[in-house]
């Protein structure tokens, strides 16, 4: 019923920037929070960022802070995530998520998130 497209990724030199999006579809996506995960090649899936249903909060992990920022546009059903200083470590796929609840807080646990896009590729080179 929740439908996610991701868009905005590419090829990119250390030091970069680039911003990724997430069209959403579905009758509760203003109310949703959402959250974006990386997975690089031969590692697990980890979280990246999220943000609460109308974008007052919002929580990153270690690696995203100070250089990626989260936001959304709930008039256009859309999730961006800002990457600046892009690093080598930065090279994975990017996916973008909706949290299975309502009205929930941003969080960084993967089993909360039921609905998935398909990927957006981002490689840093150095």
């Amino acid at each position: 019923q929740v439908q996610l497209v991701e868009s905005g990724g590419g090829l990119v030199q250390a030091g970069g920037s680039l911003r990724l999006s997430c069209a959403a579809s579905g009758r509760t996506f203003s109310s949703t929070a959402m959250g974006w995960f990386r997975q690089a090649p031969g590692k697990e899936r980890e979280f990246v960022a999220a943000i609460n249903w109308n974008g007052i909060k919002t929580y990153y992990a270690d690696s995203a802070k100070g250089r990626f920022t989260i936001s959304r546009d709930n008039a256009k059903n859309t999730v961006y995530l800002q990457m600046n200083s892009l690093k080598p470590e930065d090279t994975a796929v990017y996916c973008c998520a909706a949290d299975l609840g309502l009205y929930r807080t941003p969080n960084s646990d993967q089993d909360r998130y039921g609905y998935w896009g398909q990927g957006t590729q981002v490689t840093v080179s150095s």
